[in-house]
């Protein structure tokens, strides 16, 4: 049990790291939170007047939903070496176990991780809406459904113009692409975790959703656009 604890305390202060908070206020000497929609995420940095600056607050807070899944999966590995004795056991009653419990600590990182950049603790828990950290998740759950994700966020946003709409229709077609393309090679609970990632990320687009069913939301490349939604 304590080692569940850590690992999901260590993925949430991986995620609670406020990559946007810190750059613009290093770079631009600028509280991002009064800035455009108060979001921390890379869209609202970029929008701030500082695309640099939200490029790197993407790859930064991709890399560290990534960090936490592969922190999680070495600790696992080393849980399992001092849990078990191998002599003796099948090859296939090994890499059960080991699907096992690796299922078990990446899905605890995995919601931790978004968790942690939603709701930070070194920002009175007000942070973004996890855009970015779950695709930092989703690369370490399963890469080639994040290719087949990207490609159907591209092609909305292409044709509606709606980031918003992109992002939601991307985030909910994950795990259903995440167990067509890896279903035989992950444990069930993989799949839950990115399912509830899922969920998590489009909840916290409720806003986002209220305005799009309203007609209110503003398109991509518009000049008003007052909420960000990475």
């Amino acid at each position: 049990m304590t080692t569940y604890v850590i690992v999901a305390v260590a993925a949430y202060l991986l995620g609670s790291i406020p990559f946007g908070y810190i750059l613009v206020r290093i770079f631009r000497k600028q509280d991002v939170r009064t800035l455009g929609s108060g979001n921390i995420g890379a869209t609202n940095v970029a929008r701030s007047g500082a695309k640099g600056l939200g490029i790197a607050t993407l790859i930064l807070d991709a890399a560290k939903g990534y960090a936490a899944v592969m922190f999680a999966q070495l600790i696992s590995a080393r849980f399992i070496t001092t849990l078990y004795q191998w002599d003796g056991m099948s090859a296939p009653n090994r890499h059960l176990v080991q699907m096992i419990y690796a299922g078990r600590f990446t899905t605890i990182a995995a919601v931790f991780a978004i968790i942690g950049h939603m709701y930070p603790v070194w920002l009175k828990f007000k942070g973004g809406k996890g855009v970015a950290t779950g695709v930092g998740v989703f690369l370490a759950l399963a890469p080639k459904a994040v290719g087949l994700v990207l490609i159907i966020f591209i092609a909305i946003v292409w044709v509606s113009r709606y980031v918003s709409l992109g992002s939601i229709v991307a985030t909910a077609a994950f795990p259903v692409l995440a167990w067509l393309l890896y279903r035989e090679k992950e444990a069930p609970v993989v799949f839950v975790a990115a399912a509830i990632a899922a969920f998590m990320i489009i909840a916290k687009h409720h806003q986002n959703i209220r305005r799009l069913l309203n007609g209110t939301e503003n398109k991509f490349g518009s000049k008003k656009q007052t909420e960000a939604r990475a």
